[in-house]
């Protein structure tokens, strides 16, 4: 293994709790991580010591807060294996960087230049069954708007996309291609390059939310060759408040305005106004100063273990976690059943027992776990259930974990078959 688990943990003083007398046992990654205390100690050294507005100020203390909130875009940049700094807009998390693509695309009817963009009737929208709903709900409105089609590529009955799909469905009048990198849901890996490829033989855009796989898994935004890249900071060990989106620079100096306000100006005058290039076209506003910091730390807290030891390590165990979970009567899991292509969210249903009822018993032993349908409800209509109970995991998951998930189950179904 590519790093000490034991020593990960002690950086995350949150794993010292205990939870009605047991040991805190946080399985809900994948609804939103823990933060190490060297991301704590960077928000709270640039609150204490260097705060001030950043790009405004010349002051000694607005220097130093511009340098730390730009640094963190170098930080990020570099992470992702952008080709340039530009290409990196902070935004207050994914739901914002996908919502800032489709109202820019929106804004592109009256936008000069960027025609390319342009929306109407006759062209189509395409997601998969599988996405979260901030990847479904602006592509949504996005087609309300314009007079688009929605369309989305189907999932089989292990969870992944039907493949055939890809080629039937997305086609010459496909404009858009959004989808998830890793399901929330599901736990399922898509094949970004298949999907891409695709799109862009059609001379469609595509838009990855990448969420799930940040935090998870290597990401090369020039290996995926999409267009745009959606990510969040408060699933990948940051602050809540801050997220990312990565665009193709000569895209994004096209794109229109999303909001308007300061700092995302040239000039304004009372005839008209003209835009700021990228990053700071997209970035109206006083930004998340403290949050960008908190994400560079994360990065360099990430990037220090290695995502491909992260990758690794979540890989064995889910490998480990799979057929112990399935092993218990009644237990079915919802999603790829084995570790090939699937991150570290597992989701099942238990025979008998209401997910939520299994989430409560769970919390009451420790374990920390989420219920519902993840906002991700087509998931749950497309296998037909109303919920399910799903556990995740992160760089501080460890075996000895994912067997107290598995006592805890048992423990659940002897309460309801007693």
């Amino acid at each position: 293994m590519g790093f000490d688990v034991e020593a990960v943990r002690k950086d995350f003083p949150i794993l010292a709790r205990e939870i009605h007398g047991r040991p805190l046992v946080y399985l809900d990654s994948a609804n939103s991580s823990q933060k190490p205390q060297q991301v704590l100690d960077a928000m709270t050294d640039l609150y204490a010591q260097h705060y001030a507005n950043v790009a405004r100020a010349v002051h000694t203390l607005g220097s130093e807060a511009t340098n730390a909130y730009e640094g963190a875009r170098d930080k990020v940049a570099a992470f992702v294996n952008a080709r340039r700094r530009e290409e990196i807009i902070f935004t207050k998390n994914s739901s914002e960087a996908l919502n800032l693509v489709a109202y820019a695309v929106s804004n592109s009817t009256t936008f000069p230049g960027a025609e390319r963009f342009r929306v109407g009737p006759g062209d189509e929208i395409v997601v998969t069954e599988m996405e979260h709903h901030s990847n479904l709900v602006p592509w949504q409105l996005l087609c309300q708007r314009t007079g688009a089609t929605f369309r989305w590529l189907p999932l089989d009955d292990e969870g992944r996309l039907v493949e055939q799909s890809i080629d039937e469905i997305i086609t010459e009048r496909t404009k858009i291609v959004a989808f998830v990198h890793q399901s929330n849901a599901l736990g399922t890996i898509n094949p970004v390059r298949r999907i891409v490829d695709r799109a862009h033989a059609v001379g469609a855009l595509t838009v990855v939310d990448a969420s799930q796989s940040a935090p998870h898994l290597p990401l090369d935004v020039q290996d995926l060759d999409a267009d745009f890249v959606a990510f969040t900071g408060h699933k990948m060990y940051g602050p809540s408040g801050v997220g990312v989106l990565w665009g193709r620079y000569d895209l994004l100096s096209e794109l229109p305005p999303f909001l308007g306000g300061g700092e995302m100006i040239e000039t304004v005058d009372l005839t008209g106004t003209t835009y700021a290039a990228p990053p700071h076209r997209f970035e109206a506003g006083t930004p998340m100063i403290a949050e960008a910091v908190g994400l560079g730390a994360a990065v360099d807290y990430l990037s220090a273990l290695g995502m491909a030891n992260v990758a690794e390590h979540e890989h064995a165990l889910v490998d480990y976690a799979l057929p112990r979970l399935a092993a218990i009567g009644g237990l079915r899991i919802v999603g790829p059943p084995t570790a090939v292509d699937r991150g570290a969210t597992i989701a099942f249903t238990l025979a008998g027992v209401h997910p939520h009822d299994v989430a409560q018993l769970l919390d009451e032993q420790g374990i920390a776990v989420r219920a519902g349908h993840h906002c991700a409800r087509p998931v749950c209509v497309r296998y037909g259930i109303a919920a399910t109970t799903r556990a995740s995991f992160g760089i501080y998951t460890t075996f000895d974990e994912i067997d107290a998930l598995v006592r805890g189950v048992e423990n659940v179904k002897e309460v309801f078959t007693a």
